[in-house]
C-alpha cells in the first residue's frame, strides 16, 4: 500500500485523514515508534484472544507527517486481511475502533 493522505482499511465505510495539527511528540505518546528511515510506525494486535499471533492494526507516517499507510495483517505481518469478514469480526471491529477513535481524540486522525 503507498503513502497517501487519505485511507480506509478494508472493509470500513470510514475514511481517516491526517490531522492538520497532529505533533511528533503525540506519536510517540500513542505508541508510534521512530523507524530507521526516520519514519513513524505503530503496530498492535487487534486480537484479544491472541495477542502474539492475532491480527494486527499496522500503521506507518512519512516521516514529514504529510502521509500515511493503513492496513490490518495476520499475526505474522505478511498477508492483509479483512476484519470485517472475519469469525471473531465483533471483537476486531470493537478494538478497531477503540484504537482509532483515541487517535482521532489525541488529533492524529480526523474521521471523515
Amino acid at each position: 500500500m503507498a503513502f497517501s493522505t487519505e485511507n480506509k482499511i478494508d472493509g470500513d465505510s470510514n475514511v481517516y485523514s491526517i490531522n492538520p495539527s497532529i505533533k511528533r511528540y503525540t506519536l510517540t505518546d500513542t505508541g508510534f515508534s521512530k523507524t530507521n528511515a526516520g519514519n513513524f510506525a505503530f503496530e498492535q494486535s487487534l486480537d484479544t484472544e491472541d495477542p502474539y499471533k492475532g491480527i494486527k492494526l499496522k500503521i506507518t507516517f512519512k516521516a514529514d507527517l504529510k502521509s500515511f499507510k493503513m492496513s490490518t495483517v495476520s499475526g505474522n505481518g505478511m498477508n492483509k486481511v479483512n476484519i470485517f469478514k472475519n469469525t471473531n469480526k465483533d471483537n476486531l471491529i470493537q478494538q478497531f475502533q477503540f484504537l482509532m477513535n483515541n487517535f482521532v481524540e489525541r488529533e492524529v486522525f480526523i474521521k471523515k
